[in-house]
């Protein structure tokens, strides 16, 4: 590859990792709204199948990000961004308990009680996903990389699909563990939600391989990449 292009795929990277780590912050400030996604009436242990945090809606683009920088950058750089998110993680929480404990002004259009009923939980959520998050990533590379090296770099729907369900259910029951541990969600929701989130991420993981395909191939095409190559940055 020419200077040129590994500053074009240098360029790309950073863009990946800051929409991972934007993902996953996200996912931590709102996750105390729960919706429900209704394409079947159906309840699980009380609960209703895919009655879900919108926590949940951005997550999956981390493993689809991860997924793709492992496939081209190599298992060192998506250990990179899942460290860099860890850190976002940990900023975020301070710049929130900083926040929360500012006294708001008479006429400030969010009060103390407001700001503290939707964000003073985050601190806990920050914590059980960075937890939950270190895990389930590093079980999303290891099983992606392991796949990677028994296939010789083929059948990337298998790794892609594999490792994000493995660690997609790590990652749901881990965290909802911690949360009905700290009394954010009662127990009594615990199975019916492990059930509705882990069955939406594998819903997810299937609808985003497509896109895993056509990050490859564009990838491959545009730095003439063979199968099994992957880029090293400068």
């Amino acid at each position: 590859m020419t200077i040129k292009d590994k500053l074009a795929a240098q360029k790309i990277y950073l863009f990946l990792a800051a929409l991972f780590i934007t993902s996953l912050v996200v996912s931590n400030l709102i996750f105390q709204k729960f919706f429900y996604w209704y394409p079947f009436d159906v309840e699980i242990f009380g609960s209703k199948l895919f009655e879900i945090s919108v926590g949940i809606l951005p997550y999956p683009i981390t493993f689809l990000i991860t997924d793709l920088i492992s496939e081209i950058y190599g298992k060192k750089r998506a250990n990179q961004v899942v460290v860099a998110g860890i850190f976002a993680s940990v900023f975020s929480l301070l710049i929130i308990l900083v926040s929360n404990h500012v006294p708001a002004t008479t006429w400030s259009y969010v009060n103390d009680a407001t700001f503290t009923k939707v964000f003073g939980n985050s601190a806990i959520a920050v914590f059980a996903s960075m937890i939950t998050y270190l895990f389930a990533q590093f079980v999303d590379i290891q099983v992606y990389h392991f796949w990677k090296r028994l296939t010789k770099g083929k059948h990337l729907w298998l790794r892609n699909n594999f490792s994000t369900w493995t660690s997609q259910f790590v990652d749901t029951f881990t965290i909802l563990i911690l949360l009905c541990f700290f009394g954010i969600i009662p127990w009594e929701n615990f199975k019916g939600l492990l059930i509705s989130g882990f069955i939406f991420k594998v819903l997810v993981a299937l609808l985003d391989t497509p896109l895993l395909y056509l990050g490859v191939y564009l990838f491959r095409k545009r730095f003439k990449l063979s199968v099994n190559q992957e880029i090293e940055l400068l």
